[in-house]
């Protein structure tokens, strides 16, 4: 049976393919505070901001419809991650500061849950955790590294699991070890971003779709069906910034696969366990991420081709073939009980990754232009942190969110091309061979080819 691709995503696929279209922009306008972007990002931004101020005018602009991008697409990880580490933080602004970061987002997932549950926003949440596994020995020394490093932080919460122990979780065959934590949730991406929007237009806030921003400039966003006026202008693109006139080589637009199967049989998860929903990832250079939906399908992901050329984005999600190959191998090595379960949809999308690889929030006082983003695939938790400190600069207000280390911080930009594309492929590549030579040997030493990507990457 052919495996249906693209389409946006499965998750839209399954609430009946793209919602009704909003009106575009009907011409020029004016605004308290113009949001480009009605993704996560812009959504929980305009959220907050409406909710501590409802007589603004808010008025969000989406080039296609809300939840396109990587919010519609994603695999449903609510959980703690601090994009580009706690130690950077440290460095930067001390040990205390990176502390409060990682609380920050510890108590995000609870808000993003709690407003689900206020607003009647059913995205199929369960609070099960973030269990990562190793299936080699060099994976094993990688998780039992990473479990030292957490464990010298507070608010980490991390336990750290033998083979059987693992099993018992989440039966994921020749698993070593796992690595979980309390501070993660699944759920449906793309009915929260539905949600969201709803919830917004409720409180007042105009969001306009097809229409395409083509610049951001002091007091203007600029789009092809008119021009947007308001003191502040708020940037949440994440993946398609580089769209944006100036803003080319801000972010990369990294591409992510997904796969998700027909529901499996109640037999399949007996051998399988999962009972806990929690999502599930490994410690592989090319990582996989993983949830068990709420109608029983596994939805599997991991990175295809990695990056385009100029950095292109796609229009429909549509990934390539071999992408759908190879994560289906890797899905059912996983999961022998699913050898049989064919593959129901495949879809991709684009993830925004700064320089440095960390995320970042802020707002420039003087021209009002505002930005939060290069959250690495780590964003359905980001993005509702990212919205409440928005919201909270945009207020003026002297919070604890607003003087979290993120705020304000400013990546390098991207090399031009060839080089971008070159160094992208090469980092991949060598990822890609440091896995293969991993789960060929014995040894519990990282390949030599991942520490030459790293270096590459700059990480």
């Amino acid at each position: 049976m052919a495996v249906r691709n693209g389409e946006t995503s499965w998750w839209w696929r399954e609430l009946g393919g793209a919602p009704a279209p909003r009106p575009p922009l009907p011409g020029d306008t004016d605004a308290d505070v113009a949001i480009v972007g009605a993704g996560y990002t812009g959504l929980w931004t305009a959220y907050y901001l409406a909710s501590s101020q409802p007589d603004l005018r808010i008025v969000v602009l989406e080039q296609r419809f809300a939840g396109f991008g990587a919010s519609g697409r994603n695999g449903g990880w609510l959980t703690n991650s601090v994009t580009g580490g706690r130690e950077r933080y440290a460095r930067s602004h001390g040990r205390a500061a990176a502390i409060a970061q990682q609380r920050a987002l510890n108590e995000t997932v609870d808000e993003v849950i709690a407003v689900a549950g206020r607003e009647d926003i059913d995205a199929d949440i369960v609070k099960g955790g973030e269990l990562n596994i190793a299936r080699t020995p060099a994976q094993l020394a990688r998780l039992h590294a990473a479990a030292v490093a957490e464990h010298a932080w507070p608010h980490t919460d991390v336990e750290e699991w033998d083979a059987a122990a693992t099993a018992t979780r989440i039966a994921v065959d020749r698993a070593l070890g796992g690595l979980w934590h309390p501070h993660a949730a699944r759920v449906h991406p793309a009915k929260l971003a539905a949600g969201l929007a709803s919830a917004v237009e409720r409180r007042g806030v105009v969001i306009h779709e097809n229409t395409r921003v083509t610049e951001i400039a002091p007091g203007r966003a600029i789009t092809t069906r008119g021009t947007v006026r308001a003191p502040f202008v708020l940037r949440a693109t994440e993946g398609f910034t580089p769209d944006l006139r100036g803003q080319h080589r801000t972010v990369l637009p990294m591409n992510s696969s997904m796969i998700v199967t027909e529901p499996l049989p109640a037999a399949a998860w007996d051998r399988i366990g999962w009972g806990g929903r929690d999502v599930l990832g490994d410690f592989a250079h090319v990582y996989m991420y993983a949830q068990r939906t709420a109608d029983d399908r596994i939805a599997f992901g991991g990175r295809g081709v990695p990056y385009r050329y100029g950095s292109r984005v796609d229009a429909d999600g549509r990934t390539q073939e071999r992408t759908v190959r190879s994560l289906t191998a890797l899905l059912r090595a996983f999961f022998p009980a699913a050898a049989e379960i064919p593959v129901a949809h495949a879809w991709a999308g684009v993830l925004g990754v700064p320089r440095d690889w960390a995320a970042s929030v802020g707002l420039d006082a003087a021209s009002g232009i505002g930005w939060a983003g290069g959250y690495v695939g780590t964003g359905v938790t980001a993005t509702n942190l990212a919205g409440r400190t928005l919201a909270d600069l945009v207020l003026g207000l002297d919070t604890e969110l607003a003087r979290l280390p993120w705020v304000g911080h400013r990546a390098r930009r991207w090399e031009i091309e060839p080089v971008r594309w070159l160094a992208v492929h090469g980092i991949y590549t060598a990822y890609r061979a440091a896995d293969r030579a991993e789960s060929r040997g014995s040894s519990s030493r990282t390949s030599a080819f991942a520490h030459a990507a790293d270096l590459i990457a700059g990480r």
